[in-house]
């Protein structure tokens, strides 16, 4: 809430009250409400941001997610806990660029193509991490990011990345997480065309039916089992092929 520069008074009522811990969403929602919260109509909402606060520190009191790296385009609702960016996006700001001379769109083809060579080096040193290699990487990014080309908006662009150099090499840190969020995009892109075609749900129950169908759906692709299968099993439907539990399968698919 510091962070979005809300008002320090209403920061201040939420933490010094004495109740830190809520059964349910209910009394969490009804604390606010006593606070205030609810009567202020300022954007962003200080419900969303208490509440979203809320539940990542429930997250983290659990011991839940401790070694886990968010890795997403650098939208500020992602950036908690240990955090990268996704190169896809970042190398976007780059490509969308729309220079008006030969000098401007050779500066940034030839950017272009060292920053996909740099990826392409990412892509190698995931597979066999070394500490020596790991440093000489840190020192080609700064070479990449801090060069300065005669074309100003896209030197703007390579200082704004550059801020963001350890966001873009966690990668030299934990090897084992994606270079890019692709698989995640991939997975909610069926929500996104459902979206499209029928304008989305009116109700609650109706968001909750989309996303539980959907999810079932894609984790049964994943584990390539026919989804029409699997409901013919779990809705007893007379003849149809028994589907083991789908927590099993993605426990086995994980070892």
């Amino acid at each position: 809430m510091a962070r979005l520069n809300m008002a320090a008074p209403l920061i201040a009522r939420l933490a010094a009250h004495p109740a830190k811990r809520f059964t349910d969403e209910a009394a969490w929602l009804a604390h606010l409400q006593v606070l205030g919260l609810d009567q202020l109509k300022i954007l962003p909402d200080p419900i969303k941001v208490a509440t979203e606060a809320a539940l990542w520190a429930a997250v983290r009191d659990q011991g839940l997610l401790g070694e886990t790296v968010i890795v997403s385009d650098g939208a500020g609702q992602f950036r908690v806990a240990d955090h990268a960016l996704c190169w896809v996006h970042s190398e976007r700001l780059v490509y969308k660029l729309q220079p008006t001379n030969a000098e401007h769109r050779k500066a940034v083809e030839l950017t272009r193509t060292l920053i996909w060579w740099f990826y392409r080096d990412l892509k190698a040193y995931k597979r066999a991490p070394d500490a020596q290699r790991a440093r000489m990487l840190r020192a080609r990014f700064d070479r990449i990011f801090t060069k300065k080309t005669g074309y100003i908006l896209l030197d703007q662009q390579l200082v704004r990345l550059h801020r963001h150099k350890d966001e873009l090499l966690r990668v030299l840190d934990r090897p084992e997480i994606p270079l890019h969020t692709n698989g995640s995009e991939n997975d909610i892109r069926c929500l996104v065309t459902k979206r499209k075609i029928s304008g989305g749900t009116v109700s609650e129950a109706g968001k909750t039916a989309r996303d539980v169908m959907l999810g079932l759906a894609k984790t049964c692709a994943k584990l390539n089992v026919s989804f029409y299968q699997f409901l013919g099993d779990r809705f007893a439907v007379q003849g149809a092929q028994s589907v083991p539990s789908l927590p099993r399968l993605v426990r086995i698919a994980a070892t």
